[in-house]
């Protein structure tokens, strides 16, 4: 399989799995207190976040669909030229974790580009959380790896 498709493929399956766990965290966990998993160290707690990772920029919404929404266009325009499996998880990861959060910043209350992302994992010491964005922090950890290994994600062709 080219890199590239794989990628479109791992995309496809974080925000398949991203979405069916929101719907999911809506319908079971917005009327419930936190639902202790694993004691105090795993949660599951419903919030709705206007802001980024962290909560950082709350009522930014706007700002981060736009650039999301530049993100996303930015790695279609590129895919077809990934050459590197390893970086086509790192786009597809990226990419399917974009999506997941963008699905709720287009589609959530309180309006249509503004809508509110929904979070539902707590760890200990750590902000409330969801798959997408697990999604994009674990392709920000193999992007470092990558670029500390020197792979690029495009090989040039030698025309030699």
């Amino acid at each position: 399989m080219r890199p590239w498709r794989s990628l479109y493929l791992i995309a496809w399956v974080v925000w398949l799995i991203d979405l069916g766990t929101k719907v999911w965290a809506e319908k079971v966990l917005s009327t419930r207190a936190n639902v202790e998993v694993l004691g105090s160290f795993l949660q599951l707690t419903f919030i709705r976040n206007s802001g980024a990772a962290f909560s950082i920029g709350t009522g930014k919404t706007i700002f981060f669909t736009i650039f999301a929404l530049i993100v996303l266009i930015l790695i279609t325009r590129y895919a077809p030229q990934i050459t590197s499996k390893g970086w086509a998880v790192v786009g597809g990861l990226l990419l399917g974790g974009i999506l997941g959060n963008l699905t709720d910043r287009i589609f959530r209350e309180p309006s249509f580009l503004q809508g509110h992302v929904i979070d539902w994992i707590q760890l200990p010491n750590w902000p409330v959380f969801n798959i997408a964005d697990s999604a994009i922090v674990i392709a920000a950890a193999i992007a470092m790896i990558l670029t500390l290994r020197n792979i690029a994600p495009i090989t040039p062709i030698d025309k030699s």
